[in-house]
């Protein structure tokens, strides 16, 4: 059966890396547009496509069903929320950054604030990427393709030794994309990675309703809404992984850095063609991201019900429930899309973090006047270099102690809500100076390294929900303060047209109303019963987060009005001196 599994694995394995090949035969790879944005041709299928296949990855999989199995369908939070994130990119930055032709956040950071803040974030995203996320992708990666294969039980390797060797091999092939087909080559593998992932993601919790049943879908599906409707509950407690009043504070702040402005994910929309197509593939990805728990969160719930707390860990579910309910003949299949999801994940992220080295740091430091011959060879020693670091340090993961990827995460709040503040203060605030930015950094990480001294067992998102509300505020004092001579204006690099979708309004309107009927169906208004746990806490929370952010919101629009008035407001003044005088 192992021959019949590495068949269909290659076959599909081998017709996507065709279908790359095919696509970028004709872009020209040896300039900075075409080797790091595709030629800025991407359509919004495939940009859709590739936010989706970047975002996900096996330790998302395997974690989030893990975590619905351990606690509710609350954790459908970090899907199903993500549209209202997507909304304000496609509506409110996505034109702006196709307006200023980016290639990079950090390009921007440095035309608003100065290089050395640009040089600052770069080299936080490249640590991020070095040392936590791509080794990380590798690691799960390994003990995936391990336990559909069994290659442990077949090669007697020790398990440092085989997560090596499947890391080492999963970077080779990777570098194969980056390198040789560019960012158009990730995106063109993702688009077919993205229809496979959906059909083979899909089949597990048909096939586990199946199983639920004792054969019969019908059966399943009453059982799964009947036999523990506390676990459909959506909105989450008091002492849950997800409080219901982090949803639009702290959640959303989390998930803006993560959809609007990491370089990672976003890069693939600088791409755009257009706006047109750039709007459209950004909301295609928050549709998806509404019935991503279909895949993400439900098969948890179904394996729960199946097997009880009889597993030895949360992680095993997912693993589990697709042994038993997948047919051997579409293993290798599946095997082969979630292959891809890893592949997407490592090399839109490498080709991400080589971007930020050519552009941010190879050329500004070392090489000012270098041709984009240069730098797109640059780029490409560099992604070899930061593979391998990353397959090295793959397998001493499984050395570090339990719950290590969840730590990992949350220390990404050390520098994501900077960022965040950085580019909405940055578009929407004239006067800002230049050296807030590097304040502004400087205390975030002050405050939040304080919280996780003293607040240890507060929950990330309480935290994340005031400190945007205070990194936001800092820089505005500072602009009070202290305000640049000349205001920022943003000029249009004229690189892709501007027009928006006709239907951006429309689309983003529907999502919402999609995203609110999911969550009233996983509620004690639809299908759930309350799981309990919830207090007047967090309403009061809530009142003075909000509360909070309006004050910072009314600080922000005086001190725009007081350092840049009106037009109609400083003739009238001009007026009345000439008047006097």
């Amino acid at each position: 059966m192992i021959w019949v599994i590495l068949l269909s694995f290659l076959a599909y394995t081998i017709f996507v890396m065709w279908f790359s090949w095919y696509k970028t035969k004709g872009t020209d790879l040896t300039t900075s547009d075409g080797f790091f944005l595709g030629g800025r041709s991407l359509t919004g299928i495939v940009i859709a496509s590739s936010l989706i296949l970047t975002n996900l990855s096996t330790e998302q999989i395997v974690g989030l069903n893990g975590q619905a199995y351990g606690e509710s369908m609350l954790v459908m939070a970090w899907e199903v929320s993500s549209p209202v994130a997507l909304i304000i990119m496609a509506l409110v930055l996505l034109p702006k950054y196709l307006k200023a032709g980016l290639t990079t956040i950090p390009d921007f950071l440095e035309r608003r604030y100065d290089l050395r803040t640009r040089q600052i974030v770069s080299i936080l995203f490249l640590l991020g990427y070095a040392v936590a996320y791509l080794p990380t992708v590798l690691y799960s990666g390994a003990l995936v393709l391990d336990s559909i294969f069994s290659l442990t039980s077949i090669s007697n390797m020790s398990p440092f030794m085989l997560v090596l060797l499947i890391s080492l091999a999963i970077g080779v092939i990777s570098l194969g994309y980056v390198i040789l087909g560019g960012l158009k080559a990730a995106a063109m593998s993702d688009t077919i990675n993205g229809i496979g992932l959906i059909i083979g993601g899909l089949l597990i919790p048909f096939l586990g309703l199946f199983a639920l049943g004792g054969g019969n879908l019908a059966d399943g599906v009453d059982k799964l809404l009947h036999a523990n409707p506390a676990k459909l509950n959506a909105i989450g407690g008091d002492s849950s992984s997800v409080p219901w009043s982090v949803l639009l504070t702290g959640l959303l702040f989390n998930n803006i850095f993560y959809w609007a402005t990491n370089q990672s994910i976003i890069q693939r929309t600088f791409a755009a063609k257009n706006l047109k197509e750039g709007q459209k593939g950004v909301l295609y990805a928050g549709l998806f991201k509404v019935f991503g728990l279909t895949f993400l969160v439900l098969p948890g719930i179904i394996a729960y019900l199946l097997y009880g707390n009889n597993l030895g860990t949360a992680d095993s579910a997912y693993p589990t429930l697709v042994v038993d309910v997948l047919p051997v003949a579409l293993s290798g299949f599946l095997a082969a899309v979630l292959f891809g999801a890893i592949l997407s994940s490592f090399n839109n992220t490498l080709n991400s973090a080589i971007t930020l080295f050519s552009l941010d740091i190879y050329k500004p430091i070392f090489k000012p006047h270098a041709e984009e011959k240069e730098l797109v060879k640059a780029g490409r020693i560099f992604a070899v270099g930061l593979a391998a670091a990353s397959v090295i340090i793959a397998p001493f993961i499984m050395f570090a102690p339990s719950g290590l990827y969840s730590y990992l995460q949350e220390m990404n709040g050390f520098y994501n809500l900077p960022i965040v503040a950085m580019v909405l203060v940055g578009f929407f605030s004239k006067r800002v100076p230049s050296y807030a930015g590097k304040v502004v950094i400087g205390v975030h990480v002050v405050l939040y390294s304080l919280t996780k001294v003293f607040l240890g067992d507060v929950n990330f998102l309480y935290v994340l929900s005031i400190l945007l509300a205070v990194d936001i505020f800092v820089m505005l004092l500072l602009g009070r303060i202290r305000p640049r001579e000349t205001p920022y204006i943003l000029e249009d690099a004229k690189v892709v047209d501007l027009t928006p979708w006709k239907h951006v309004k429309s689309f983003s309107a529907f999502l919402v109303l999609l995203m609110i009927g999911v969550y009233a169906f996983f509620s004690p208004i639809g299908v759930a019963e309350s799981s309990g746990g919830y207090s007047s806490t967090q309403i009061v929370f809530l009142a003075v987060n909000l509360a909070l952010l309006g004050g910072v919101a009314w600080f922000w629009r005086n001190t725009n009005k007081k350092l840049d008035p009106p037009v109609q407001q400083t003739e009238k003044v001009n007026q009345e001196a000439v008047k006097i005088i």
